[in-house]
């Protein structure tokens, strides 16, 4: 049986205390523990995106591949709301298969990224339009991604339509 918007929004909302959990240890070692840390977001608009990617987004992507792939099976949020996500014959995702749907999934996320470190060294300048196309194509696939999850039958997310997998219910046997 496909797992509701709700059981799915329910795992991402536990996951996600584990990702914050994980940037507040990360904003502790740049302010307390190293504040040498901070330098490198000061430099070129490049190299601040890099390193915020190197620091925030590789490592929660990386949480989300291994754990949702053949390797892991489930992340954290997903074992404790009794789902998993499967390809269409119900096996486990391969690290290349969730490596796509993690990159997709993650599309608006890592472009909110792009688009704020790009205001911020904006200063007082005009904002290009290019900057309000990329907020709204953020915004359109934010509303893609959960309108698809809560309105079609087989409650596939857009990400889940584009790289064919399922978030499904666990049977009671496999628990």
């Amino acid at each position: 049986m496909y797992a509701s918007f709700t059981l799915r929004l329910k795992a991402f909302m536990i996951d996600y205390i584990l990702i914050f959990l994980y940037l507040i240890v990360i904003f502790i070692f740049s302010v307390f523990l190293f504040p040498s840390v901070q330098q490198l977001f000061t430099g070129s608009l490049v190299t601040a995106q890099f390193y915020g990617f190197l620091l925030v987004t590789f490592p929660v992507s990386l949480y989300f591949i291994i754990s949702d792939s053949n390797i892991g099976k489930q992340s954290f949020g997903k074992r404790k709301a009794g789902i998993r996500v499967v390809k269409k014959n119900g096996e486990s995702l391969s690290v290349v298969h969730a490596i796509i749907r993690t990159i997709i999934k993650f599309l608006p996320w890592e472009l909110s990224h792009f688009l704020v470190y790009r205001l911020m060294y904006l200063g007082d300048a005009e904002v290009p339009i290019a900057y309000y196309l990329v907020g709204v194509l953020i915004y359109a696939l934010l509303f893609a991604y959960i309108l698809t999850a809560v309105f079609l039958k087989k409650k596939q997310s857009l990400y889940d339509i584009l790289v064919k997998t399922y978030v499904v219910k666990e049977s009671k046997s496999e628990i």
